[in-house]
């Protein structure tokens, strides 16, 4: 048991494992060629308490902390099921809520993000803007007691699935501060676009919004006015740290089947394994990921206190997600041309992981961040 984890955590490890090797893994093919994963899942996942742990109890949670929040992490990662949506629900929409939400919003939407029925998402990123926030163009007019949303948002993860989208706005078009509006996804003049068309991650539902004259109830603002991208940077260290603990544990899992691999496949009269080269490659990403884990769960126990810096979560998500690119690599390479047929997991999951250096901040903008602090 690693000293980050306790006896409970562990516990929930073993349920979660349970379900996802049930549940999951024997579907992903059919849900990364069809785009998405169908809602019944999400469902089953809340009836046994594996959605939203960190929710109060009196919402309906299990009001656990960030090591029940790894262990979901981990277990999804460790059979390259990253493309399932539950981090993004789980961990970035509900927390937003949990922290910022009047109590009436709490009761009315965290309960059913617990179990399954409502599917939460952080619409932010706009067409063109990139990272650069500040620019988004989608607007919240006030008019009376409601707000008038206008705008298009796009790369929206469980977009296709999603029932409340978490809405980054501006009230002033030249201006710079951000409004946070939770919108409903039967609300009038919302719409959502075709699932769109990735190279990795094809089980993940990401799709576009669009909001035509949307209104939407006051009492549906998320927080207060102008505070939106104050809150949105609050929550971005532990975000980023999500990467960190996803990268290091998919890494981990294909380090382990390729050991496997290698034993078993044989070419020149000998298994790949007894070649020294492979066993040298194999013991350099033995190595890096030991020298990776020890400072995520450093990190981990950071969130855990409360201790975790901007700075600090910055650095888990870059070398994670650096490290995951090139040792993935160097895992697929060692299983020759198999490495590119999609029936393979390492295949899979070297695509998938190409994203993790893009989204939830650029490596550049990791580095950025990383500067300030010199």
């Amino acid at each position: 048991m690693r000293s980050v984890f306790r006896e409970d955590h562990e516990q929930f490890r073993e349920q979660a494992r349970r379900f996802i090797d049930k549940e999951i893994v024997p579907h992903l093919h059919e849900w990364e060629h069809a785009g998405i994963v169908p809602k019944h899942i999400w469902r089953m996942a809340g009836e046994i308490g594996l959605l939203c742990s960190t929710v109060p109890e009196e919402y309906g949670g299990a009001g656990g902390d960030f090591g029940h929040s790894a262990v979901m992490i981990e277990e999804l990662a460790r059979v390259n099921a990253t493309a399932i949506g539950f981090t993004t629900h789980s961990e970035i929409v509900a927390p937003y809520i949990v922290a910022y939400g009047t109590e009436e919003q709490k009761q009315r939407w965290l309960p059913r993000m617990v179990s399954g029925e409502l599917i939460g998402v952080i619409a932010m990123s706009e067409p063109g803007i990139g990272s650069d926030l500040r620019s988004m163009r989608t607007t919240a007019r006030r008019d009376g007691d409601d707000y008038i949303v206008n705008g298009q948002k796009t790369f929206i993860t469980n977009g296709g699935n999603a029932g409340l989208m978490v809405t980054a706005t501006k009230l002033d078009p030249q201006a710079k501060d951000l409004t946070l509006i939770c919108v409903e996804e039967d609300r009038p003049g919302f719409s959502k676009g075709k699932l769109l068309e990735k190279i990795g991650l094809k089980g993940q539902d990401t799709s576009e919004l669009f909001f035509d004259n949307v209104r939407v109830p006051a009492e549906n603002r998320l927080g207060e006015e102008n505070q939106g991208f104050k809150y949105l940077t609050h929550q971005l260290a532990w975000e980023r740290t999500i990467i960190g603990i996803r990268a290091t544990a998919s890494v981990e899992a294909l380090l382990e089947e390729t050991i496997q691999y290698t034993r078993d496949r044989k070419v020149f009269g000998k298994t790949v394994f007894d070649f020294q080269n492979t066993r040298f490659k194999l013991a350099e990403v033995k190595a890096q990921v030991t020298m990776l884990r020890v400072f995520v769960d450093d990190c981990l126990a950071k969130a855990m206190r409360g201790e975790l810096s901007a700075e600090v979560g910055a650095m888990c998500k870059l070398l994670g997600s650096e490290m995951q690119g090139k040792l993935l690599d160097e895992l697929l390479q060692l299983h020759g041309g198999y490495g590119f047929m999609s029936e393979y997991k390492i295949s899979r999951a070297w695509v998938d992981a190409r994203v993790s250096r893009i989204y939830g901040g650029t490596s550049e903008i990791m580095k950025e961040i990383i500067s300030r602090s010199l």
